[in-house]
């Protein structure tokens, strides 16, 4: 299926809609799998230069490490991380990468 252009979930025919949910969830055990965090947040995030941009979403490991740096937990967690704007190194990135690579291969 060719990769389309929407800006709103709205916008999803029926059958793209279909793949997402599975595709969420997947994503969801693999970060699960591979981070071990408290929860996992799913998010959508769409605006830039708040004009919606395309459907973007956020799969996020929310770790206690992190609740307990930035002191907050869900939304607030997501913008207090943005605003310390402290980037993991490539190498990490792509241990984690690793990971998620071995666990979403596992589930497919």
């Amino acid at each position: 299926m060719p990769i389309r252009h929407v800006l709103h979930v709205s916008d999803l025919t029926g059958s793209e809609s279909a793949e997402l949910g599975p595709l969420l969830q997947r994503t969801s055990v693999a970060v699960t799998a591979a981070m071990n965090p408290e929860q996992v947040y799913v998010c959508l995030w769409s605006h830039a230069d708040a004009v919606p941009g395309h459907l973007h979403f956020v799969v996020q490991p929310a770790c206690r490490s992190d609740m307990t740096r930035h002191n907050a937990y869900g939304p607030v967690l997501q913008l207090a991380m943005f605003e310390a704007d402290r980037m993991p190194g490539e190498a990490a990135v792509e241990e984690v990468c690793t990971r998620l690579r071995a666990e979403l291969g596992a589930s497919g």
